[in-house]
């Protein structure tokens, strides 16, 4: 099922994490009633002004989308149209869950949950800057149980200053403990202008390793593969039938509605679009019932398969086998599958390579 999804982007932090560069401010939470009030408008307008698919998907990302009162974010979940089934995904700072937020949004038609964790090892998340301990995030899964959330996500880096082989198992370990149905595990990556990629310049810490970084995703994809999570997308592994739609249908090219400052939308035709970046900014263009977009681009033609190619590589189906260069099989980066041709561990550790490859023989074909 690929279906029709809305992202709604919360962009409030209480800090910014030093790996960050989303769109998110930590000094604009007066903001929050007018923000909210400002999402609610533009998605009635466009029900309003034009036919709208009903949406499978809702995800609430940020930014801290759990540090908006809970009234404010279901207020904004209650305008968009949904199917009774639809999975309602909120991200989650365990810092700021409490059973009183969580009760609110399982009534509200929340279905699905996403912890910010990181690492489990204390060290590591000071590194990042993350504000929470591990007792934070045993304590929020608890009160996801005892709530009724039955579905949800621990979100993982590795490479972190400072962390090691033992510590990542360590994180995995402990993560798995708390039986969660999905886990994203994601590479550090050092994005320029945060406050990471100074202290690197500076020399107060080293840059993320390549090789440490690949030892710890085969780490992971053991650890998880045989805790009855497979993956499913290369930084994701879920117990069958509990991936995340909603990133299912990012992959498959489907179409999704952006909500908020700096929210991506995408349509059946391969019109990509954003919003303009600020809150100010965005509360005050549907203040003026104008138009939230910042620019657009059009994916179509070649580049629309290609990208459709390299979107479906990094998944667990695959391409057809027949647009594959042998040499990705001959040199073990991937296998024949059912038909199909899907990466192999060396070889989602290559993914840019193999995509590489794979654009090149569909082109020269």
């Amino acid at each position: 099922m690929v279906g029709f999804g809305v992202y709604v982007h919360v962009p409030f932090c209480e800090r910014r994490c030093d790996y960050c560069d989303f769109a998110t401010w930590t000094d604009r939470h007066h903001l929050m009633e007018a923000y909210a009030a400002a999402c609610v408008t533009d998605l009635t307008r466009r029900y309003d002004r034009g036919p709208v698919p009903v949406a499978t998907s809702v995800f609430f990302g940020g930014g801290t989308p759990s540090l908006l009162p809970a009234e404010l974010l279901v207020g904004i979940l209650a305008a968009v149209r949904r199917r009774p089934d639809a999975e309602v995904t909120v991200e989650c700072n365990p810092d700021t869950v409490t059973p009183e937020l969580l009760a609110a949004y399982r009534a509200g038609g929340v279905t699905r949950l996403s912890f910010g964790v990181q690492s489990m090892a204390r060290h590591v998340l000071s590194a990042l800057g993350r504000t929470h301990d591990p007792a934070s995030v045993e304590l929020a899964v608890a009160a996801a149980r005892e709530t009724g959330f039955d579905n949800f996500n621990l979100d993982l880096i590795y490479g972190g200053a400072g962390e090691t082989l033992a510590d990542w198992q360590g994180t995995l370990d402990t993560a798995l403990a708390l039986d969660p149905p999905h886990v994203s595990a994601y590479a550090l990556t050092v994005e320029p202008g945060t406050p990471l990629a100074r202290r690197i310049g500076a020399g107060e810490v080293t840059a993320p390793d390549d090789d440490d970084q690949a030892e710890k995703y085969l780490a992971a994809d053991a650890a998880l593969s045989a805790a009855g999570r497979p993956w499913y997308e290369i930084s994701n592994w879920a117990r069958p039938g509990l991936e995340c739609r909603h990133n299912l249908l990012y992959w498959a090219q489907g179409e999704y509605l952006g909500i908020g400052c700096a929210a991506h939308g995408h349509t059946p035709a391969g019109r990509r679009w954003w919003n303009v970046r600020t809150p100010d900014r965005y509360i005050a263009l549907i203040g003026q019932d104008a138009a939230p977009e910042g620019g657009h681009e059009l994916v179509v033609g070649p580049d629309r398969d290609q990208e459709a190619a390299m979107l479906a590589l990094r998944t667990r189906d695959g391409v057809p086998g027949g647009l594959v260069a042998d040499s990705l099989v001959t040199d073990g980066l991937a296998e024949h599958r059912h038909g199909r041709v899907v990466l192999t561990p060396a070889g989602r550790l290559l993914a840019n390579e193999a995509t590489t490859r794979l654009l090149g023989a569909s082109t020269s074909g």
